[in-house]
């Protein structure tokens, strides 16, 4: 199921996207569902940092690469 979000961009911002967009060959849609998937994980990467963050210290993972090996 999909939904429609109409979002209001400052003028800047709109045509940066659109510009992009036609560089690229991608719809702006396109590009705003990346965008807005690419921030959502990295707010739960964040959220599970802060949680983890001084387990992890202690196990000697020092780097995110460190911990993608562990849960990969």
């Amino acid at each position: 199921m999909r939904s429609v979000l109409s979002v209001s961009l400052p003028e800047k911002i709109s045509s940066e996207l659109e510009r992009f967009a036609k560089i690229t060959g991608r719809s702006k849609s396109d590009i705003v569902k990346e965008s807005v998937s690419l921030y959502l994980w990295e707010a739960r990467l964040r959220k599970i940092q802060k949680r983890f963050g001084a387990r992890a210290k202690k196990a000697g993972m020092v780097s995110e690469e460190d911990i993608f090996k562990v849960v990969s």
